[in-house]
């Protein structure tokens, strides 16, 4: 009896684990296009209230979503949670601010591509096998290719774009600690809320200058949901089922969703280098995750 049943144990950890893999894989692509989805009807409100008015907008509406979804016990927080969930907070403010930044003065496949390179930044420096390396590798290529650089870039929009990178990566960070450490969604209810008081104030002082018109909140408030409340709310459970550097590649789809996205809603069409370069990025992607996916899987 004993002989009999290892095996059948064993190939019922196994497939749970494949099983946990695609689910994982599943939730970060959604998160992933509901997340330039917003950004792109976002995008739409900038000539009415700017990128700062949509930032406002959307950490205040995440804040009121999540908390209430979230039910974070704030009792129960150790000193460290509370350390971990501030700093979260503040990769939230800079990281919208700076991508919206970005995207106003770049458009919103170069902006995202910068911000891509958070992510990728930590795939390569997780890998341990040489296909991860090799995979982070060509979607460095890719990214370069899709940016052009040349004399007439916006430095300062790149920089920025940059920035928005960092914390990407300080956020992916950020949530899988939380995520161990807080049950459900209950870390990133609280740093939502308080990224929400912290922007209370400039939202005040933003919109007393700044006319905030019903059509322009109602794209906001469209943005917040789909590119703060459902990432954030997936992501930190996609973190519970996936390897911290597989997730990071995963966000590779996000370049693309964007393009898409673009040419979709905002009417930006892709150049030969765009589709190039979008095209060695999910060679990455896919590259890397179904290598993964075999590995998990044996």
């Amino acid at each position: 009896m004993t002989t009999q049943n290892i095996p059948v144990q064993g190939a019922t950890v196994h497939a749970a684990t494949g099983a946990s893999l695609g689910r994982g894989i599943a939730l970060t692509q959604v998160a992933s296009l509901g997340n330039q989805l917003g950004a792109a009807t976002g995008a739409l409100a900038f000539p009415a209230i700017g990128p700062i008015g949509v930032v406002a907008v959307r950490q205040l509406v995440a804040a009121a979503v999540l908390v209430p979804i979230g039910r974070p016990n704030f009792r129960t927080m150790q000193r460290g949670d509370w350390i971990a969930v501030t700093a979260l907070a503040l990769v939230f403010s800079i990281m919208n601010t700076s991508v919206y930044v970005a995207i106003d003065r770049l458009g919103l496949g170069l902006a995202i591509t910068l911000e891509f390179l958070g992510p990728l930044a930590l795939v390569i420096l997780s890998a341990r096998r040489l296909v991860d390396l090799l995979g982070g590798l060509l979607a460095v290529v890719g990214v370069v290719i899709l940016v052009n650089p040349g004399p007439s870039s916006d430095l300062l929009g790149v920089a920025i774009g940059l920035v928005s990178a960092g914390a990407w990566a300080a956020y992916i960070l950020l949530n899988r600690h939380i995520g161990q450490r807080l049950p459900g969604v209950q870390g990133t209810a609280t740093a939502s809320l308080i990224s929400g008081v912290i922007w209370i104030p400039i939202a005040i002082a933003w919109f007393s200058h700044h006319p905030l018109p019903l059509w322009a909140l109602g794209l906001a408030v469209l943005c917040a949901l789909a590119s703060s409340v459902l990432p954030f709310s997936v992501d930190v459970i996609a973190l519970r089922l996936l390897p911290a550097g597989l997730f990071s590649t995963l966000q590779s789809m996000h370049p693309v969703w964007a393009a898409l996205v673009g040419l979709v809603i905002l009417g930006q069409q892709l150049a030969v280098n765009e589709m190039l370069g979008i095209a060695l990025v999910v060679v990455s992607n896919v590259l890397v995750t179904s290598t993964n996916a075999v590995r998990v899987r044996r």
